[in-house]
């Protein structure tokens, strides 16, 4: 595996050598994870990492100096959300690809992270087994999501009613999803407020429309149901 040549994680080949690889970026806040996933990409010939991020700024540095083909996402970044990441590089000149590889319920995620941007869905659980199909289907100019997942959406483009039964945790909003998980971890208003840079006045207006959703009545409700979720979603 190339060697670090910055803090950032930019990876580089040797001097005077151009790889014909597919130039990939992991981000993920966990470092045992990213070499992980990096170990077990080594081996392809066709697949090449330039760089490891941890959080939002570090991968979008790295996405600026290094240009990836592809960027392999998680959702649960320690400073920030892995959908806004997402955007941003679907916002930048010329736009980054992105797969997400999380452990977050793709029946959830998957949708949310498509329209954010993202070309591909792959649960950390299976990683192993489908990581470099669902890259190369990407790098191709497909979209990746499991089998389960893609006759769920087509059921629904085809009328199907399930969409009805959905968990009503799916009628939450991004940003109502994200408040939620966070109430599930633990964190205060105002803590919550300041890890998404926005007003306090604004999370109580998302924890009002959260409980509305839910159909809870107090804020006891809200924080059972919170973190009863986060641990069944881990």
């Amino acid at each position: 595996m190339p060697t670090p040549k910055t803090q950032a994680n930019v990876l580089k080949s040797p001097a005077g050598i151009r790889s014909k690889s597919a130039r990939l970026l992991i981000v993920d806040d966990h470092p045992i994870v990213r070499e992980g996933l990096a170990s077990l990409l080594a081996s392809e010939a066709d697949l090449e990492i330039c760089g490891q991020a941890g959080t939002i700024p570090e991968a979008l540095s790295i996405a600026e100096a290094v240009r990836p083909d592809l960027a392999i996402v998680d959702l649960g970044l320690e400073k920030g959300s892995g959908l806004e990441l997402i955007r941003r590089f679907a916002a930048c000149q010329p736009p980054v690809p992105a797969i997400v590889c999380s452990l977050y319920d793709e029946s959830l995620y998957a949708e949310r992270a498509l329209r954010a941007g993202a070309r591909g869905y792959v649960n950390k659980s299976q990683a192993t087994q489908t990581i470099v199909r669902a890259i190369r289907r990407v790098l191709e100019g497909g979209i990746y999501l499991s089998d389960r997942m893609s006759e769920r959406l087509a059921r629904r483009l085809a009328g199907d009613t399930e969409s009805l039964t959905r968990p009503l945790v799916s009628q939450l909003s991004d940003r109502e999803l994200e408040v939620f998980q966070l109430i599930g971890n633990g964190f205060t208003t105002a803590e919550i407020a300041k890890s998404l840079h926005l007003g306090v006045k604004t999370i109580e207006t998302l924890r009002r429309r959260i409980k509305t959703k839910l159909n809870l009545t107090n804020a006891a409700q809200l924080a059972r149901d919170a973190t009863a979720w986060v641990v069944e979603n881990g």
